[in-house]
């Protein structure tokens, strides 16, 4: 058994315009924009979607958004989503790049959030 849960939402967007992008959510949004420091790629838009990391991900790629899922066991949950109809594309870093049916991205990762949240929120698959 293994557990999981949605993390993030990104909002991808042309790096040229991910500045530009980011001040127009925070201000949507009405949440402050903070970039990250140790990975300036990142905008994240505190408190947009609470319970979520809601952050603009600059990419040399077309927009679009996509999902973040945590879990305790990467290799467990790829091969779970794989089943069901995904299909692997890429790795960065520690971060599994899947393909939805439909054509949207996903990541799969290790847990990030802190360990609470995580207990919290996870689903529980077998």
């Amino acid at each position: 058994m293994h557990r999981s849960r949605v993390y993030a939402i990104l909002l991808d967007t042309p790096e040229a315009e991910a500045a530009h992008a980011a001040a127009f959510w925070s201000a949507a949004l009405g949440v402050p924009a903070q970039p990250v420091p140790s990975e300036p790629q990142f905008t994240v838009l505190h408190d947009a979607m609470p319970g979520l990391v809601t952050a603009i991900q600059a990419i040399d790629d077309a927009p679009r958004f996509h999902l973040d899922i945590e879990t305790d066991d990467v290799e467990a949950e790829i091969a779970r989503l794989i089943a069901l109809g995904a299909t692997q594309i890429s790795q960065w870093l520690e971060c599994h790049v899947l393909r939805a049916p439909g054509g949207h991205l996903l990541c799969v990762l290790p847990v990030h959030s802190n360990p609470d949240a995580f207990q919290t929120h996870a689903k529980t698959w077998p």
